[in-house]
């Protein structure tokens, strides 16, 4: 057994989950030729448009990370992972005026930023266009308050508006398949149309977080390695690594759900890609067993940080002697080990990893010690 399968067996909330032995022994190869940075630190992030707690991290107020949609609940391509449902959940802001309101009411609520989205058009545009003297306001009157806007595709005008109007963070999913342009997106767009817009991010002064769905074709891993080619080619200040959830897929084209080892894989290969760039894996992921291998996947291939950590994942963390931080905000608004919506720190918890194995160590040994006690337990058979 390999020293970080040791490790996993080890941690009793990790008990759930069963790991591939050989990735494992990879993961642990690989990680030793990390840069030191990426290896040694890691962030797990609370997004608070979710409730969120495990016996390891407290979840943080609903209000400090807000989603608004400028479309509310509508979208033209009720593509067939999503059918517009991920929009429903969020707050509706559909003209300029209500957005201003909005923002003024989540603030005041104690917000510290937002994400900032809506529905497509049929050409996976957001049509921001009546919304961009709006934001440019927010900006002005709250400098402090960060936006990480969802970008769809742009042309290099529009890229240079949301630059102009003081969006903090540029977010874009990046699809490296046609297939999945046309089937999934019900899109007639060429796939090369995700490169230029990444492109025309990427040539403004925003900080560019492309995101890269895993299994977005029905399950299937197809254009997710074209992705991570396109998104290396233009560097950005991040990478966010989301896996397909198929709850709103329809039963005519049902999706499976990716396996946890084919998607650590990945994860290996995009830090491989990536070795300098924080890679960070959003909160978008199937539940249950495979949440668990997939969150402990994400910390031994390096990535460096984590939306919703499950269970044992910390102990992992700590364990595999990464330093580790909490912070109660959207992963997207991460670059390097900053996080924009949080310059001064304030709300970051930076954890004691010493006293935190102190204690680990302590729980597993009274654990032990209790199943010691239950042996010398008969055992009734009726």
């Amino acid at each position: 057994m390999s020293a970080w399968l040791d490790t996993l067996s080890g941690i009793e909330a990790l008990e759930v989950a069963e790991f591939d032995a050989t990735l494992v022994a990879g993961f642990e190869a690989r990680f030793a030729r990390l840069p030191a940075e990426a290896a040694r630190n890691v962030n797990f992030y609370v997004p608070t448009f979710k409730a969120y707690a495990t016996s390891e991290i407290a979840g943080c107020g609903r209000s400090a990370w807000p989603a608004v949609s400028i479309t509310g609940p509508e979208c033209k391509l009720q593509c067939d992972h999503c059918k517009a449902k991920l929009l429903e959940s969020m707050i509706p802001a559909t003209t300029p005026e209500a957005l201003w309101r909005v923002v003024n009411e989540q603030i005041a609520a104690g917000a510290r930023g937002m994400l900032l989205t809506g529905g497509s058009n049929h050409r996976d545009e957001v049509e921001y266009g009546p919304f961009f003297a709006t934001i440019r306001r927010i900006k002005d009157a709250f400098p402090a308050f960060r936006i990480a806007m969802h970008t769809a595709l742009v042309t290099r005008d529009q890229a240079r508006r949301i630059e102009e109007a003081g969006v903090d963070a540029a977010m874009l999913d990046v699809i490296g398949a046609q297939d999945t342009v046309t089937q999934v997106y019900h899109l007639r767009r060429p796939v090369v149309d995700f490169e230029i817009s990444l492109a025309h991010l990427a040539g403004t002064s925003l900080k560019v977080v492309p995101h890269i769905v895993i299994g977005l074709h029905y399950g299937r891993l197809l254009g997710e390695w074209n992705a991570l080619e396109m998104i290396r080619r233009h560097r950005p200040a991040a990478l966010v690594l989301v896996v397909s959830m198929p709850f709103y897929a329809a039963e005519t084209r049902p999706f499976a759900v990716p396996g946890a080892r084919e998607v650590g894989r990945f994860f290996m290969d995009a830090r491989a890609a990536l070795p300098d760039i924080p890679v960070l894996l959003g909160c978008a992921r199937p539940p249950g067993r495979a949440k668990v291998e997939i969150d402990a996947y994400a910390v031994m291939a390096g990535l460096s940080g984590i939306a919703h950590p499950s269970d044992g994942t910390v102990a992992l963390a700590a364990r595999l002697g990464r330093s580790v931080r909490v912070t109660p905000t959207c992963c997207s608004i991460a670059v390097g080990d900053e996080v924009l919506a949080l310059d001064d720190g304030a709300g970051a918890l930076q954890l004691d990893l010493d006293e935190y194995l102190r204690r680990d160590a302590a729980a597993r040994h009274a654990q032990s010690s209790a199943a010691r006690r239950l042996g010398r337990i008969p055992v009734v058979t009726a």
